[in-house]
């Protein structure tokens, strides 16, 4: 399988801060590649410089075999971009915005109210067609933005953090208007910060950050590089989170995660439960919750890492665009 996307090396540096510092990346046609990482990891200005709306300081990328760079208005023809925000006229109706978008793509006027039709009744908007944009919920918005970035019927889409701030069924409705996109052939790069969302969507995810892959590989590769499981411990009381977290230490052979009032750690070995329990007990320690599940993207996440994708630290490098 031919690749859509691909980048060596991209670098990408504002003042001081390095967004890009040497990234690949490679994204089979029909595909979904999830691009996750925190904020400021570098997700974005991939985006960015991979959409042409930025140039690189240094490294090359191509999609659908064209150089951004060199063959930039080749590649424009040929992509779709939905950014974390809308993009689409608050003023207009959603018939309007998307004839507007499909003119200035040079449709004619004709062409341009079939194309809009289309989008409309594929994305379920007919009934709305005819309201201005203002009164769109969130996700009537984020349907018609993901409608306008396929005017030109693209063979590539670039999905910026598409569902920042939908409500979850708003989230699982472009979820499956992306899966159908899929089905029918189009590329997907998606950066998201939602895990579910990587593991629901992506056939293969790259985890970056301070613009650094820093892992890459199927849903079920990742988590199996931390270990098959992960132990959640909750001490009743408070106070007992010190003792607990030593016992745990000691067990498992690594120190947990503290979240809050829980332990998490990566563990291998499914008897270790019952050791942990008896080493409690002799503790005279009450756990209001123990148990052993499955690791999820958030466990690799973390490991990797070492904070949640949802927490952005104090101390993080923002992500810079012009």
């Amino acid at each position: 399988m031919d690749e859509a996307i691909r980048a060596e090396g991209l670098l990408k540096q504002f003042g001081a801060t390095r967004a890009l510092d040497g990234i690949d990346l490679s994204v089979p046609r029909g595909t979904v590649l999830g691009l996750l990482g925190p904020n400021g990891a570098g997700k974005t200005t991939a985006v960015r410089i991979l959409a042409t709306l930025l140039a690189p300081d240094a490294g090359k990328a191509w999609v659908d075999g064209y150089d951004v760079a060199t063959e930039a208005a080749a590649v424009r023809t040929r992509i779709g971009l939905t950014g974390q925000y809308a993009s689409v006229d608050e003023k207009l109706t959603g018939r309007e915005n998307l004839v507007l978008i499909a003119r200035l793509l040079g449709f004619s006027r004709r062409d341009a109210r079939s194309r809009a039709g289309e989008l409309l009744a594929e994305f379920g908007l007919e009934e709305a067609a005819h309201r201005p944009i203002q009164t769109y919920s969130g996700g009537m918005r984020r349907r018609l933005d993901l409608a306008a970035s396929l005017v030109g019927r693209p063979r590539i889409l670039f999905l910026d953090e598409p569902t920042t701030g939908l409500d979850p069924r708003a989230r699982l409705d472009l979820w499956n208007l992306i899966r159908q996109l899929v089905a029918q052939g189009t590329t997907v790069l998606l950066t998201t910060q939602y895990l579910e969302e990587a593991d629901s969507l992506a056939d293969e995810i790259v985890v970056i950050d301070q613009g650094r892959v820093i892992a890459s590989g199927t849903s079920d590769q990742l988590k199996a590089r931390i270990g098959g499981q992960t132990l959640v411990v909750a001490p009743e009381r408070d106070a007992d989170l010190d003792t607990a977290y030593a016992i745990v230490t000691e067990l498992a052979g690594r120190a947990p995660e503290v979240d809050g009032s829980r332990l998490r750690v990566p563990v291998t070995d499914p008897s270790l439960v019952p050791v942990v329990v008896r080493r409690l007990d002799e503790a005279g320690i009450v756990a209001r919750e123990l148990t052993l599940r499955g690791a999820s993207l958030d466990d690799v996440f973390l490991t990797l890492t070492g904070r949640h994708a949802d927490v952005e630290s104090a101390d993080e490098a923002v992500e810079v665009t012009p």
